[in-house]
């Protein structure tokens, strides 16, 4: 910094060369490219429009207003949903301001920026397809169809040994999902609330690491699976029962959790657990599940006595709570997949931003979930699908998929091992079609899709795209490099620009684009020292022509270079220093 305070003085001096104002901005545009710096330079030299300017333009393509449904619309397409707690600024604003305005269903550009300015680091990161799954419509269109797929079972049995579980229609279907930047989508009966059953047991083990450590919670269960049925009177060999996932272990987590408080303190406080991993959406409670479980129940009071006489005496503080904390939530598809993103996120949840769970309460649930989650099947499970996940009766299957999303899957048919056979169907068809399986190479395995991958090369800064969208006409992709920070004046080997290519063509909206929305030079020089306004000259695009003209009488372009270099030199000198 001392240096550039000392160029800085030597430049204002009056004995300076100007080429060192020149090589100055070049040595800082060099060093600062990627600083923070560098947004607030650009914008006070006029090289490029904010960043609100360009969304405006992306979704605007060419007209002076945006329709409210097509923001809206285009909002949608990225994954997020006006609901999102993260927009609700934006939100709020949009609503204000329509009702605030006689065009109620259409925003110019002062308006628009206003309503997306608290939250344009969001939505310009939404946009320019940076969240993990880049072309949402694509992949959800995939997920659709791995949906209809499942929906044509007819096999398997409802859950009927606890008489409300039996009420569900077999036909109910859905599958939602979050993925860990907030992208939602949902498909089928997703609405319906329905209980989590065994689903829950993970989220438990989850809780009770993140409050006392691993270390402290596997002093009373095992690690390993049990090779044996989930509601089973055994334990290993250290009479622990054999991990979280069976109900020996789930019974145990309850009462590791806020020891020495009341049972109503300690399933409170699960519950603010849950709404939190939700995003505070729908978890409730079902008192008809709730009784029905007590008088079906003998099976689970049994394995809290076996326990009592195997001397693991800190579970008697939970067996007023075996019923309600494993089986008694009712959540919905959609609540329940932000559940399962919170997982994926190492404990974030991706729609609030805040922290849930520890990195360590995480990882283990996710490894236990990988190696015992879905009760006889977890082996079959684990090799075919490769991903962590948990089955319950009541047909849901939560499934994770480390880094990138969470997904939960309802249907009510169980197949004989307990697990929903729509579920199963789903979760195997997913990892055929996505390399999502754990041990998928994700550079060589070429017959699978990456959807973390895909729409990237549209967003590679390439002269090549650059210049052919400027060729065909394409303004469309032109708006999207330009939200992407691609180098609007980039060259290929002749020194030719997409102002070039685009006056040569004709194409009048693609040059106003360049010239008022991206502020690119307007008098480039190729390799043979041709202009933008000698291609359309010789090409005979008058329209052109008169554009290039007006910009250039507007901005004096006699002096438009000297000036350009003269005025960015000290815009940035002055922003930087």
């Amino acid at each position: 910094m001392g240096n550039i305070v000392c160029f800085k003085f030597y430049c204002q001096s009056d004995n300076h060369p100007v080429f060192l104002k020149v090589l100055l901005n070049v040595l800082l545009s060099d060093i600062l490219c990627s600083c923070v710096f560098l947004p607030y330079r650009r914008r006070k030299a006029g090289i490029l429009p904010s960043l609100e300017d360009l969304l405006f333009y992306t979704i605007a393509e060419g007209q002076e207003k945006i329709p409210v449904h097509k923001f809206l619309t285009a909002l949608k397409a990225t994954g997020l949903r006006t609901g999102d707690p993260r927009l609700k600024e934006c939100m709020d604003t949009l609503k204000v301001t329509l009702k605030n305005t006689s065009d109620g269903v259409m925003l110019d550009r002062d308006l628009f920026k206003k309503c997306v300015q608290s939250n344009i680091v969001l939505l310009t990161q939404a946009f320019r397809k940076k969240f993990v799954i880049p072309d949402f419509q694509s992949f959800s269109s995939h997920i659709d169809e791995l949906y209809e797929s499942a929906k044509n079972l007819t096999e398997g049995q409802v859950a009927d040994y606890i008489p409300q579980l039996a009420k569900f229609s077999p036909d109910l279907w859905a599958v939602s999902l979050c993925t860990v930047d907030g992208q939602r989508h949902t498909v089928g009966d997703t609405k319906v609330p329905f209980c989590l059953q065994s689903c829950v047991k993970p989220l438990k083990y989850a809780i009770a690491v993140h409050d006392h450590g691993t270390e402290y919670v596997h002093r009373f269960i095992g690690k390993e699976p049990s090779g044996l049925r989930f509601n089973k009177l055994f334990l290993d060999e250290d009479d622990k029962p054999h991990n979280p996932m069976v109900n020996a272990g789930a019974i145990v987590c309850t009462s590791l959790i806020k020891q020495g408080a009341s049972n109503a303190e300690k399933f409170d406080y699960v519950m603010n657990f849950l709404n939190k991993m939700a995003g505070n959406e729908y978890v409730g409670f079902s008192n008809a599940t709730f009784q029905s479980e007590r008088e079906s129940g003998d099976r689970n009071f049994a394995i809290g006595y076996y326990l009592k006489e195997k001397k693991v005496r800190i579970v008697m503080l939970s067996l007023p709570l075996i019923f309600p904390l494993p089986h008694i939530l009712p959540v919905t598809c959609e609540s329940a997949s932000v559940m399962a993103a919170t997982l994926a996120n190492g404990g974030f949840c991706p729609i609030t931003g805040e922290r849930v769970l520890s990195p360590e309460a995480v990882r283990d649930t996710l490894s236990l979930m990988h190696s015992c989650g879905m009760y006889d099947f977890s082996g079959q499970f684990a090799f075919h699908v490769g991903l962590p996940a948990k089955s319950g009766v009541a047909g849901g299957i939560l499934l994770v998929v480390p880094n990138v999303m969470g997904i939960m899957c309802w249907s009510p048919p169980l197949d004989k091992l307990g697990n929903s056979v729509r579920g199963i169907q789903f979760c195997t068809d997913l990892v055929s079609l996505f390399n999502f399986h754990n041990y998928d190479n994700l550079r060589h395995f070429a017959k699978k899709h990456d959807p973390r991958r895909e729409g990237g090369d549209q967003r590679v800064k390439s002269v090549i795209n650059l210049l052919f969208a400027a060729y065909t006409g394409d303004v469309s992709a032109l708006r999207r490099f330009a939200l992407s920070s691609m180098d609007m004046e980039q060259r290929d080997y002749d020194s030719r620009t997409a102002l070039h290519v685009a006056a040569a063509e004709g194409h009048a909206e693609v040059v106003r684009f360049l010239l008022e929305a991206c502020k690119v030079n307007p008098v480039p020089r190729d390799r043979w020292d041709n202009t933008p306004m000698e291609e359309a000259l010789h090409f005979g695009h008058h329209d052109v022509v008169t554009i290039l003209q007006d910009y250039q009488n507007k901005y004096n372009p006699q002096e438009a270079p000297k000036k350009k270099v003269k005025e960015t030199t000290e815009n940035n000198l002055d922003g930087l220093l």
